[in-house]
């Protein structure tokens, strides 16, 4: 599928480019997390004292949920410092990934802590105990909720603007939680004017709100490890980029690799006129890695080439019969690198087959022969590809 047109790492992340916006990053996501673990102890703190006093099973459970709150925010700064790492011999993509492993174990800290209350809501659901509610049980609960809301938009904000999964777990379940305390606020009035207590049903929709949550930020999490297609809108920005750079006639076949928030390697084809010579190759390869790590922040370890018959305008018409021929199939997204020879008689090209055909394999096999019966003679040499990224 080409020619590899450039050496590796032209452009590394260990020349510094890039090294200060990371340094910044650390720091915005490392001081965030201690104001989220200093609210967050003082919070439980003050509830488990309140929830002791007043028999409050709703109240206790919360106070623990401050506590896993404070643990994720711990486990956020240990995982960005080792996210920071800088590449070794092992590791020579660096440690970016390891933020995914934090906010993996963040999510099981949620799910343990719903666990948790949900099995303590079930205990007093059986053997209730009436709660005393006084004045300082209703001021902690009220502060909580402001203290929450306040601090659940600046860490999800702030993980918004970095781009750190961890901040925006951590900020998502704080808004959640100010939810809880304000249902338990409600509880305690309920209490107060009827004499009804809700202290341990609330005790289990609390918690099984926290296990829906912490299931959802698991699910995210081993999505991001398993490997997600990058944004349309950096995939796009990039096939701009390339195409900028004269002598580009098209660019495809984007692949992306992850290793770490705003962390990418990859390779991308480019078609070129098949009048280039080497030089003018190696010279259009290195100017389209510069051109996409300055506006993208994307580095490119290899460009492919692809040429474009441009001496012969019979072949530019079976070209296009060729598009015609090819796309007339069902999930045949787009067709690229078509080259076209006629001493031996063959045509080169790439099919783009969609996710969506329930049998990728046969769908190739359909444009092969179709392609053969539209062009008897040439020798038909068609590559199944897929669609990496946004085409």
């Amino acid at each position: 599928m080409g020619i590899l047109a450039q050496k590796e790492d032209i452009i590394s992340e260990e020349s510094g480019v890039g090294a200060g916006a990371a340094e910044n990053r650390n720091r915005t996501i490392v001081r965030t997390s201690i104001i989220g673990i200093a609210a967050n102890v003082a919070l439980a703190a003050f509830k488990a004292v309140i929830g002791l006093l007043s028999h409050s099973i709703a109240i206790v459970m919360d106070a623990v949920n401050n506590i896993s709150d404070a643990a994720s925010s711990i486990i956020t700064i240990v995982g960005t410092k080792l996210a920071g790492k800088a590449p070794d011999r092992k590791h020579p993509f660096g440690h970016g990934r390891v933020e995914y492993l934090s906010a993996m174990v963040i999510s099981i800290l949620v799910l343990y802590a719903g666990i948790t209350a949900l099995v303590e809501s079930v205990k007093k659901i059986i053997t209730p105990e009436v709660p005393e509610y006084g004045p300082a049980a209703f001021i902690i609960i009220a502060v909580a909720v402001v203290v929450k809301i306040v601090l659940g938009r600046f860490v999800k904000k702030t993980g918004e603007r970095v781009n750190s999964d961890s901040l925006i777990a951590s900020g998502t379940d704080a808004t959640l939680d100010s939810a809880i305390s304000a249902s338990t606020l409600v509880a305690a009035v309920i209490f107060v004017l009827t004499g009804v207590s809700l202290e341990a049903w609330l005790g289990a929709i609390i918690a099984v709100i926290i296990i829906k949550s912490g299931i959802e930020m698991l699910k995210d999490t081993l999505s991001q490890i398993l490997g997600e297609r990058a944004e349309a809108e950096l995939s796009r920005g990039i096939h701009a980029a390339v195409r900028s750079v004269p002598g580009v006639l098209g660019s495809y076949d984007l692949v992306l690799n992850n290793y770490g928030p705003d962390k990418y390697n990859g390779s991308i084809h480019v078609e070129v006129p098949d009048t280039l010579s080497a030089d003018d190759i190696d010279r259009l390869a290195r100017e389209i890695q510069v051109k996409v790590h300055k506006e993208q922040g994307v580095v490119l370890t290899a460009v492919g080439i692809y040429s474009k018959n441009t001496k012969d305008d019979e072949n530019t018409e079976i070209e296009n019969r060729l598009r015609e021929v090819a796309l007339s199939e069902e999930y045949v997204l787009q067709i690229h690198g078509v080259y076209i020879t006629k001493d031996p008689a063959t045509l080169r090209f790439d099919a783009v087959i969609s996710f969506d055909s329930p049998n990728r394999i046969q769908t190739y096999q359909n444009v092969v022969k179709k392609v053969s019966d539209a062009f008897p003679g040439y020798t038909i040499i068609c590559a199944m590809d897929t669609a990496f990224s946004e085409l």
